[in-house]
Order: structure tokens, then C-alpha cells, then sequence
């Protein structure tokens, strides 16, 4: 499970991945679900975008957290979107295009989790080790809505590790960067095992702490979204 996170300054993705942003934004302590947050895939164009490392050429584009695929009809996105459990997207309508043709990279510095402690339920930063960044798996849409293109993802999530599962038994599929090429490329063969080889290389050293409740509304932003709480324990 994924359900908030804390998204990657502009200046760190440009650095980090060597892309060059043309819309700025600035990094969301509380991203939630309905965002609009930088996605990073494939270019459309690879002359125009950064390499990844063995020849896939990357691009920054807003998304909005909540996968809408395109051959969606109704006039309101689908619930329940913001994450594809590994094990099955491949398989499942809403995902399986996705899987095969549109994977993406989320990078982050961390995600929340709630767990429940009498009675109350306290959230947790969880990170890599010295805040370092990182990417999860993802997965875009584009779809067209009165000649307007509207680009929505979703992460992909897995069974949470042992260091991680006291937390919460869901969690999302961390990608080292010596996968990034293979994930983004184009991919031949059975999608389902692919991605369920994705899902067992992913990483799984994390670290997590709790921090005030202060984060249960997505409307409160800032630092303090991730200083450590006194009041937990």
C-alpha cells in the first residue's frame, strides 16, 4: 500500500537522472491521491530526453496519482487507482495495458503508513537510508478528453518485507537504478513474469519513524510532514 508520499525536488531530478525539466514544480511533503506529480518515462521523442543508461531516453511529466486508462468512458476517473498490486496487473483490464506498453518511474524521497495503536492511528515516515532518493514502479495512462490529453499513474505495490511488515503488510515495488532501462524498454514475452521478476529484485532496506498525525490531512505540506513526532511511543 501507497497512499501518500513525499515526492523529488525539481533540481534533484534533474541532477539524479539527467533530465532536463521544462515545467517546473516543487517538491509535495504530502502528495496524495488526485495530484498532479512527476512522473518520469520513456520519451515520446528520444532526441529530446536523457538517458537513462544503456540508451532509453527519459522525460519529467505531470500525472495526475489516480490511473485513468484510455479506453476509460465515464465521465468520473474510477476509484481505488492510485495502486497496482504486482502480482496481478498484468492480468487485470485496468492494468494490463499499462504493464505492457507504459511503465513510468515515481521518484521519491519516502512514503507514510498508518498503523493502528490504541485505538489511534499513528503514521510513520518511512525512507532509505540517509533520505537518499529513490524511484518507485509505476504505471501511466494518457487519455483523451475533448481533444485534451490527460496523463494519470498509478504505483505498483507487493508484500511488505519482514523489516517493513510491523508497519504494514503492503508496500511499494522500489526499483534499484540498475533496473531502470529494463523497466522502461520495451518488453517481449509474458508480462506477468516479467513483472513478477521486477517485484522480487525490488529493494527492501528501509527505514521509517514515527512523525505527527499532522500528515493525516493532505492539505498540510512542509517539513514538518516528516519531523520526527515526540508525542508517539
Amino acid at each position: 500500500m501507497c497512499g501518500r508520499f513525499v515526492s523529488r525536488e525539481q533540481a534533484a531530478i534533474e541532477r539524479e537522472y539527467n533530465i532536463r525539466v521544462h515545467h517546473p514544480f516543487e517538491r509535495v511533503y504530502n502528495a496524495a491521491p488526485t495530484m498532479s506529480l512527476p512522473v518520469i518515462r520513456a520519451a515520446a521523442h528520444p532526441d529530446s530526453g536523457a538517458a537513462a543508461g544503456a540508451g532509453v531516453s527519459l522525460e519529467v511529466a505531470a500525472m495526475r496519482w489516480g490511473l485513468v486508462p484510455g479506453w476509460w468512458s465515464q465521465p468520473t476517473p474510477p476509484t481505488s487507482t492510485i495502486n497496482a498490486r504486482s502480482e496481478e496487473a498484468a492480468a487485470k483490464p485496468m492494468w494490463r495495458a499499462a504493464v505492457r506498453q507504459t511503465r513510468a518511474l515515481v521518484p521519491a524521497l519516502g512514503w507514510y503508513e498508518w498503523q493502528a495503536q490504541d485505538g489511534v492511528k499513528q503514521p510513520y515516515f518511512i525512507h532509505a537510508a540517509g533520505r537518499a532518493g529513490f524511484c518507485f514502479a509505476g504505471l501511466w495512462s494518457a487519455r483523451q478528453v475533448d481533444g485534451t490529453e490527460h496523463l494519470s499513474f498509478a504505483i505498483l505495490t507487493r508484500t511488505a518485507s519482514p523489516q517493513l511488515a510491523p508497519v504494514h503488510n503492503r508496500m511499494p515495488v522500489v526499483l534499484p537504478p540498475a533496473l531502470f532501462d529494463e523497466w522502461l524498454a520495451p518488453w517481449p514475452g509474458d508480462a506477468t513474469a516479467r513483472l513478477a521478476s521486477f517485484a522480487a529484485r525490488a529493494l527492501d532496506e528501509f527505514e521509517y519513524y514515527p512523525v505527527s498525525r499532522f500528515v493525516n490531512s493532505p492539505r498540510n505540506q512542509g517539513e514538518r510532514c516528516i519531523a520526527p513526532s515526540a508525542e508517539a511511543g
